[in-house]
């Protein structure tokens, strides 16, 4: 969770100061965040030690990380704060629908396209590429319209989260018949 706060800023500070670093660190929080998550599950299994109690301290710390990097990448350089915040909604809203899910008796439903894994790695790639291109590359021109790579990311990362919520919710409704 602190990697993807750090992440967050990290993002937000692009679009008042075009250094590069701030594109890796975003990078690596992000990353960070999917690696630590990993361990942590891993180990919890492993060890025997998962618990009920273990899987709330999973959930909430994975949503503020959610709102930490869309947020962020909203507000960062070439992104746009209405889409951040609606990507933001939309992957808590991906993960609400696997809990109700579960809770209503179905299997954790983890299908994409738009996992929490493959949220990560858009915000990963637009942010290495950034880090290594120069402004004017990260701005897509479509007549006589602009475009920033991360609003477009982020309009990539809205719609794979409404086609993964319509496929989990058919996915759970089949197992729950």
């Amino acid at each position: 969770m602190c990697a993807c706060i750090g992440a967050g800023i990290a993002l937000g500070a692009t679009s008042v100061a075009d250094y590069r670093i701030l594109w890796i660190i975003a990078a690596l929080g992000a990353q960070l965040r999917l690696t630590a998550n990993m361990l942590d599950g891993m180990v919890a299994l492993a060890s025997g030690r998962s618990s009920n109690l273990g899987e709330l301290y999973n959930e909430v710390p994975d949503r503020i990380s959610d709102a930490a990097v869309f947020i962020g990448a909203g507000f960062a350089w070439g992104g746009n704060i209405a889409l951040g915040y609606i990507a933001t909604i939309l992957a808590i809203f991906t993960a609400y629908v696997r809990a109700a899910g579960k809770i209503a008796g179905a299997p954790n439903e983890f299908c994409g396209p738009m996992a929490k894994q493959h949220r990560m790695l858009v915000v990963t790639l637009i942010c290495l590429y950034s880090a290594v291109t120069p402004r004017s590359w990260q701005i897509i021109s479509f007549n006589d319209s602009q475009i920033g790579l991360m609003t477009l990311g982020l309009a990539v990362i809205i719609l794979g989260c409404v086609i993964t919520v319509f496929r989990r919710v058919s996915r759970i409704g089949r197992a729950l018949k």
